[in-house]
């Protein structure tokens, strides 16, 4: 075996080592059967990567568990880069956690363009350079911009500086572009690589679940209206067709999706909005669909630069579920109200 194959055995191992230590479906609906504190959650965890993680720290709030839990994502991250991965395995674990450099450069912009006050997460190269509490109280885009430059992340510049309005059209359609900035980077990065079809497969599908969780609100919602700023690179919804679909009504979206992936999960939204759930379920549906069909393209390789994104998401969901779960239980909010919320891997 070559250096190269022995380096991919060694992480494949490593990641689904991890994947094993990963909270169940059957710890999650033991917690929110038998918690009634956090610390009775953190206990029935106690023996996957992140409960052994969290019981260590001083937790006795949601802000607390909020806290930890993106510190947790960011050891796993440092983690990571203490192995001598395959370069490309390793491109992928920093395209990653650059997705959370673009969030707290779009965070910051409502911050400065919409006077929106919200948190950053610890996560990214703004994070490690020491930058994200500048971030964080800028108020002009230079100051930003500053930023951006010292970190590396230049390329986010111009979109940022092509925003010449403060209303909330013209910052939406700031944050897409970054994020179509964003997505262009990962998907040209993603060709170069081994098995990177099915990368790229899976991160265009991620692109069509998020226009589509778009669609579904805004037909449910009765807003049937084009316009509004929808993600590019979509595997088999374009941006043209995500407007048209804007324009339908829950019945005729369902019917367009026919001959796509997708329209098994149309119909479950259609259903059950017609038998009176909220908007929010289409998100419910959505993310559940999303985890199913990306667990089934990534999960089965093995020596495959695959094994990476899907531990990536699948840590992302993780702390995604325990976040929920902590909200409830802070609180007191009832366990059937995000029973749906949350999703198995």
């Amino acid at each position: 075996m070559n250096l190269i194959s022995a380096r991919y055995a060694f992480m494949s191992a490593y990641l689904k080592g991890e994947e094993s230590r990963s909270v169940t479906s059957e710890q999650i609906g033991e917690v929110l059967q038998r918690s009634a504190t956090m610390q009775d959650a953190l206990e029935i965890i106690g023996d996957t990567d992140i409960g052994e993680y969290l019981l260590d720290q001083p937790i006795k709030t949601f802000d607390d568990a909020d806290e930890h839990l993106w510190m947790y994502l960011d050891e796993c991250l440092g983690r990571l880069d203490g192995f001598d991965m395959p370069p490309d395995m390793s491109h992928i674990a920093h395209l990653y956690a650059e997705k959370y450099d673009v969030l707290n450069i779009r965070i910051a912009l409502r911050v400065i363009l919409k006077k929106v006050p919200s948190s950053m997460v610890p996560i990214g190269k703004i994070c490690g350079g020491g930058y994200l509490h500048d971030m964080s109280t800028a108020r002009e885009r230079e100051e930003l911009s500053s930023i951006l430059a010292a970190c590396n992340l230049g390329d986010y510049i111009q979109t940022i500086e092509e925003i010449t309005e403060k209303d909330s059209q013209s910052v939406s359609e700031g944050e897409v572009a970054l994020q179509n900035l964003y997505h262009q980077k990962v998907l040209e990065a993603f060709r170069g690589m081994a098995d990177g079809h099915l990368l790229e497969k899976a991160f265009r599908i991620g692109i069509d679940m998020v226009n589509l969780q778009t669609v579904f609100r805004s037909s449910l919602g009765g807003n049937h209206t084009a316009g509004v700023p929808v993600l590019s690179g979509g595997r088999m919804l374009s941006e043209g067709i995500v407007q048209e679909l804007l324009t339908l009504k829950m019945a005729e979206i369902t019917g367009r999706l026919e001959n796509t992936g997708y329209h098994v999960m149309a119909q479950e939204v259609s259903k059950r909005y017609e038998k009176g759930a909220e908007i929010t379920e289409a998100d419910k549906v959505v993310e559940k669909h999303r985890s199913r069909i990306l667990k089934d393209i990534l999960s089965p390789r093995i020596l495959s630069t695959s094994n990476m994104l899907w531990y990536l998401l699948l840590k992302e969901l993780e702390i995604r579920n325990l976040r929920l779960t902590f909200k409830m239980l802070a609180d007191g909010i009832p366990p059937a109200e995000i029973k749906d919320l949350v999703i198995a891997a």
